[in-house]
């Protein structure tokens, strides 16, 4: 699978573009500020409905203006590709069209065309709170397993109708079990559920996490991730029903799937507080990679890959052990940014593989 041809219009700092691209290595190259990031934002929203960056749709209209619009042209098996559209207007739900065929549920989309973006916000996973390794592994699952999704998001609304409950309890000094049992057994149900689809998901993601870790950083580090959860002690039923009092004072829903968290490791200890800018850097770059990897494997074919300012912070030993492995032949479209277009050039141009270079803004 590759995408043949993105147009954008109205979109951030782009008026028009039109690129026919490379089905191997494109490389975007320019100024810091000039839009190269962006384009690999629009390719996110092709693949995910939504911005890597900006959750605000509108906000990615360009000034003055009332819609953007991103069409790609995917080819993914035969000879005819597949239209993807997403179009935006000011003050009007989001469009997103797949051969000219209107999604009743952006959900519906959520998979079709896998990717993988890796960028400096990355290492928000390691610095962050729990909410964005939650999201993190809600976000891979759900590229192949819609069925995740569909519980996940009956969750949450469950959780919200609980926690409103909760508030309403205390507000009118009134407490009914019998209501909140209603919630609870969706909760424990759909819970449990995907305690159990991320628990196998990192049994098997983890092996593949700590190969990259190994080949990128070029050390016999031991890196590791561990799933933190409360229902790795007990089920979600049994859970929720010993938390009620605790639940009551609070207000909210103390215990469940939405605390769970992962914990990030290198040679025993945090990387959070002992790992270095580059085995950080290391660190999240592995955990996408490994990320490709198992949606290959489970779709089939291979995922777009999308590296933003990957150098940043990586060493030279680093950068030559990711451009060497990314240009290989189990890895499909690759698209990267970076400032300079001769260092990109020096690298791949000792490869044997098709690269295309587009410097920002293009030339006329």
């Amino acid at each position: 699978m590759f995408l043949q041809k993105l147009s954008l219009t109205n979109f951030k700092n782009y008026e028009q573009l039109d690129l026919v691209l490379s089905d191997k290595i494109n490389c975007f190259t320019g100024n810091n500020g000039v839009g190269k990031t962006n384009l690999l934002d629009a390719i996110h929203y092709l693949a995910f409905c939504k911005s890597f960056f900006n959750p605000s749709d509108t906000q990615n209209i360009r000034h003055d203006q009332d819609y953007f619009a991103i069409h790609g042209s995917f080819m993914r098996s035969g000879n005819n590709p597949d239209l993807v559209q997403c179009i935006q207007k000011r003050n009007q739900r989001k469009r997103f069209l797949l051969n000219k065929k209107e999604y009743e549920r952006l959900a519906e989309h959520i998979g079709n065309f896998p990717l993988v973006m890796i960028s400096p916000y990355d290492r928000d996973l390691i610095n962050e709170g729990s909410e964005v390794r939650r999201k993190y592994i809600d976000s891979v699952i759900s590229q192949f397993d819609r069925f995740y999704l569909d519980d996940l998001i009956h969750y949450n609304k469950s959780l919200h109708q609980r926690n409103a409950l909760l508030k309403s309890f205390a507000d009118h000094h009134f407490f009914d079990e019998s209501q909140l049992n209603i919630w609870d057994g969706q909760m424990a149900r759909l819970g449990q559920q995907l305690f159990e689809k991320r628990s196998r998901f990192l049994d098997d993601f983890i092996p593949i996490f700590q190969h990259y870790y190994t080949y990128i950083s070029g050390a016999g580090e031991e890196v590791g991730i561990s799933y933190d959860s409360q229902l790795c002690q007990t089920g979600m039923e049994q859970l929720l029903k010993a938390c009620i009092a605790q639940d009551r004072a609070a207000q909210y829903s103390t215990t469940g799937i939405h605390k769970d968290d992962l914990d990030f490791t290198l040679g025993g200890f945090q990387v959070k507080k002992f790992g270095s800018q580059g085995q950080q850097k290391s660190f999240v770059v592995a955990i996408k990679l490994a990320q490709f990897d198992y949606t290959r494997n489970i779709k089939g074919y291979k995922p777009i890959l999308l590296l933003d300012d990957v150098f940043d912070k990586l060493d030279d030993l680093r950068v030559k052990q990711l451009m060497s492995l990314v240009s290989r032949h189990n890895f499909g479209q690759v698209f990267i940014t970076d400032t300079s277009g001769d260092r990109l050039r020096t690298i791949f141009s000792s490869m044997d593989i098709d690269f295309k270079f587009f410097t920002i803004p293009l030339q006329a």
